[in-house]
């Protein structure tokens, strides 16, 4: 996971896993990234290639952590695999998640 500071946003990129095996870590480290910054908060997800469902705990904490700090949690370069996931759950519904320029077109 890296951080990086944007004006209005910051924009953490996630790794290959969010697993039970990485979601410990990850968690707080999201957590942190919302207690200390402001605007959105940007998750680069174009490195995910496996989540299950305490990835997607992660999230959803995530999510909610971010509205209560008046935060919006924006998931960018989903890929499609991961995508499939989302919208199985229906967290796609849920959790923002930003459509590419090319896509909107």
């Amino acid at each position: 996971m890296r951080v990086q500071g944007k004006p209005g946003a910051q924009v953490v990129r996630i790794g290959s896993r969010l697993d039970a095996g990485t979601s410990a870590g990850l968690r707080q480290r999201l957590h942190d990234a919302v207690d200390s910054g402001t605007g959105d908060l940007i998750l680069d997800l174009s490195k995910l290639e496996m989540i299950d469902a305490t990835g997607l705990g992660v999230l959803v904490g995530t999510h909610r952590r971010a509205l209560a700090a008046e935060r919006r949690l924006v998931l960018r370069r989903v890929p499609p695999r991961i995508m499939r996931v989302l919208a199985v759950t229906r967290l796609n519904r849920v959790l923002r998640v930003e459509v590419p320029a090319a896509a909107v077109a």
